[in-house]
């Protein structure tokens, strides 16, 4: 992930009265690291750094204190193509369309009906990671790229967290307008469609078509695994209960026999995959949430309740209802990592 996506890092820790420079080494990053913000990092580094900067600082919201100093144009030259579309909505279609020369693990997914749009935002698992901070983060500063886009006036509908609240809700309520949703089905926001479908004023149309120009390029250029693109359909597809090789393929527009060939030539099938991208998310909603088995099993792409218990039993080598009452949520799954 770009550097960028820590931006201010330095700064907020220092703000906060503590030196950054015994987190930073904790996760093998230097504060030099941050200075480019094109340069890229570790993504499992950059997790594991929120969550042990919040957590010894006894600072929930510090992911959202970091988003809270974000602008549009943290996003690099993608910020000069959003601020040229006709209307907010155009703007998150092409946010999607450039998101992984940004971020190639979080994962953006957009829903629409008559007059509400869902912005559902995801992150691909990090095994044996928190992910609380990071997710916070991304949803914190997609609210504050639509603030920009959108007008200061503009308030979402609904903040929603799959994970549990924190002790304090104050800082949340501050940073959105209102109180986000936790324990929710997904990450996100949920907006009024008209909201979003406002006209825009644009101002620099000839910088825009440069910057498209540069980042079609760089997506041609940019290679991506089979495995990573994979996972990101994957994780997508899953709270819909249908997520077969087939689809899956189809939507990396190839036919089911190449998915199945280009996974074998990376030591891979796709039920591996699958179940990797279900191990990571149990342990987020058995870890940072309070949801019922029978919505978890459901997030996960089970229709009933038995099957995930099945699988749970097979992955872990015990009930999911058992490692929960046992307060493991906490820990790294057995065989997670």
């Amino acid at each position: 992930m770009r550097s960028a996506s820590l931006s201010n890092y330095v700064d907020l820790v220092r703000a906060l009265g503590r030196d950054p420079a015994p987190f930073l080494r904790s996760v093998g990053l230097a504060a030099k690291d941050l200075k480019d913000t094109e340069a890229l990092i570790p993504r499992d580094a950059a997790r594991e750094l929120l969550e042990i900067t919040a957590r010894a600082m006894r600072t929930e919201d510090f992911a959202l204190r970091l988003a809270a100093q974000r602008k549009l144009s943290t996003l690099g030259p993608i910020s000069l193509v959003l601020r040229e579309e006709a209307t907010a909505r155009q703007a998150i279609d092409t946010l999607c369309r450039y998101l992984k020369l940004v971020n190639a693990a979080l994962i953006l997914v957009v829903e629409e009906t008559k007059d509400t749009v869902i912005i559902r935002e995801d992150l691909l698992p990090s095994p044996g990671l928190s992910m609380r901070q990071s997710v916070e983060l991304a949803v914190g500063t997609l609210y504050r790229m639509l603030c920009d886009l959108a007008g200061p006036d503009w308030k979402p509908r609904d903040v929603c967290f799959t994970h549990r609240p924190p002790a304090d809700l104050g800082a949340h309520r501050a940073f959105f307008g209102r109180t986000p949703r936790f324990n929710q089905e997904f990450n996100g926001l949920v907006c009024a469609a008209a909201d979003l479908s406002r006209p825009r004023q644009l101002s620099d149309e000839g910088a825009a078509a440069l910057a498209r120009k540069y980042l079609e390029t760089a997506l041609r250029s940019q290679g991506e695994s089979v495995q990573d693109l994979c996972m990101q359909v994957i994780q997508a597809l899953l709270p819909g209960g249908e997520c077969r090789a087939t689809q899956v393929a189809r939507m990396l527009h190839m036919d089911r026999r190449s998915l199945h060939r280009q996974l074998a030539s990376q030591g891979l099938t796709y039920s591996q995959l699958l179940d990797q991208v279900r191990r990571g998310l149990v342990k987020r909603h058995l870890g940072e949430s309070d949801l019922p088995l029978g919505e978890i099993a459901g997030l996960l792409g089970f229709s009933r309740q038995s099957s995930f218990s099945h699988w749970f039993q097979a992955q872990f080598g015990c009930s999911a209802s058992q490692w929960s009452q046992d307060g493991q949520a906490n820990s790294a799954l057995p065989g997670s990592r």
